[in-house]
């Protein structure tokens, strides 16, 4: 049986993204968003166990014994850095361990909207990554900090947890911490976070409602924020960051990011033509349109306001299939699976626009 070092050379040198350990059953590799079993060795129980031992952080010992449940990166010399999480089923440990690149792609490598490559040079702001597990909101956000430490002269702190991509500096100076090791908690960090003359603040995840005020003041006194979000589509990010609150203390909130969102992506990855994937975006800008929908609570106005403005870099999802599907980057039928709407979709490939989402906003 291959040791956890020659099962996680095999998965890069095989470009899987992820490698799956469940006990009694062999290892599974996620390649291009497919699983392939290892089907020479299975691992039992006791196997998982021992290779958990050997790569849980000291710091996590603890707490992992008693909640059944541990976030962590690991590094393997000479293979690569992976993202790690333990957990327990049935009464056994499971390992899901994903493989973070060493080099930072571009945007250009990752086939991003151009407007993406524009945050990188906003100067204040929040920006949110949107999308499943999986869907490349981390990957996104560094390729947009790997452009600002190429061509401009920034101070980037990052909250991660656990710390994915590594940065070097180039024309920033970028200072990562990691909950847990560099930091009890976000909200510690983010409490400090301003005494360390940030120019740029990247939050791994905004979780809950306080790290998100912690993330409005920090916008409200100049600072550009990069962060993940767990939502469907770019326009179900506001309600999403919404629900985090009380309902007498959501009004308040939604002035706030009114006047403080600058941008809200969401992406979905789908088989390519030639293999791997291919992004689809969907593109919020705050132009001041968007900014009155939110300010006057018209949330539910905020997809026609994505579909008319693609001339300020705004795209639905859509329109990003339907351009994707014109490119022959994807399969038709691809492109219908991850539609927000496929009838229109169907309708748009045969050539047919109509303007409703003009008349909404009307």
């Amino acid at each position: 049986m291959p040791t956890l070092r020659e099962l996680l050379t095999t998965a890069v040198q095989k470009n899987a993204s992820d490698v799956h350990l469940k006990a009694d059953r062999c290892p599974y590799f996620r390649i291009h968003r497919h699983f392939q079993p290892v089907e020479e060795c299975v691992w039992s129980a006791r196997d998982i166990e021992e290779a958990t031992e050997s790569i849980l952080p000291d710091f996590l010992r603890q707490a992992f014994s008693a909640h059944h449940e541990a976030d962590f990166s690991h590094l393997e010399q000479g293979v690569g850095r992976f993202r790690v999480n333990a957990f327990r089923s049935d009464l056994s440990l499971n390992l899901a361990l994903r493989h973070v690149p060493d080099i930072i792609p571009t945007i250009e490598s990752l086939h991003l909207p151009p407007s993406l490559k524009a945050l990188a040079y906003e100067p204040r702001g929040i920006v949110l990554a949107c999308g499943t597990t999986g869907s490349g909101k981390s990957t996104s956000l560094a390729s947009i900090i790997g452009e600002m430490n190429r061509t401009q002269q920034r101070r980037i702190i990052t909250i991660e947890d656990p710390i994915e991509f590594m940065y070097k500096d180039d024309q920033c100076l970028i200072s990562q911490r990691e909950v847990g090791i560099d930091t009890d908690s976000f909200h510690t960090a983010l409490r400090h976070v301003l005494r360390q003359d940030p120019d740029v603040i990247m939050i791994g995840e905004m979780r809950d409602a306080e790290s998100f005020m912690a993330t409005l003041g920090a916008a409200r006194t100049g600072h550009l924020i990069f962060s993940s979000l767990h939502s469907g589509t770019a326009s179900q990010a506001i309600p999403r960051i919404l629900d985090l609150f009380p309902s007498n203390e959501r009004e308040a909130v939604r002035l706030a990011l009114a006047e403080n969102i600058k941008c809200v992506f969401c992406q979905r990855l789908i088989p390519a033509i030639r293999g791997g994937s291919q992004p689809a975006v969907e593109i919020l800008i705050n132009t001041p349109t968007v900014r009155n929908l939110i300010h006057s609570n018209q949330l539910e106005k905020l997809p026609a306001a994505i579909e008319t403005g693609r001339d300020n870099g705004m795209q639905s999802f859509n329109q990003a299939i339907y351009q994707l599907i014109r490119n022959a980057e994807i399969t038709e039928a691809d492109g219908m699976r991850y539609a927000g709407n496929t009838e229109s979709l169907k309708m748009n490939l045969k050539g047919i626009f109509l303007d409703e989402s003009n008349r909404i906003l009307a």
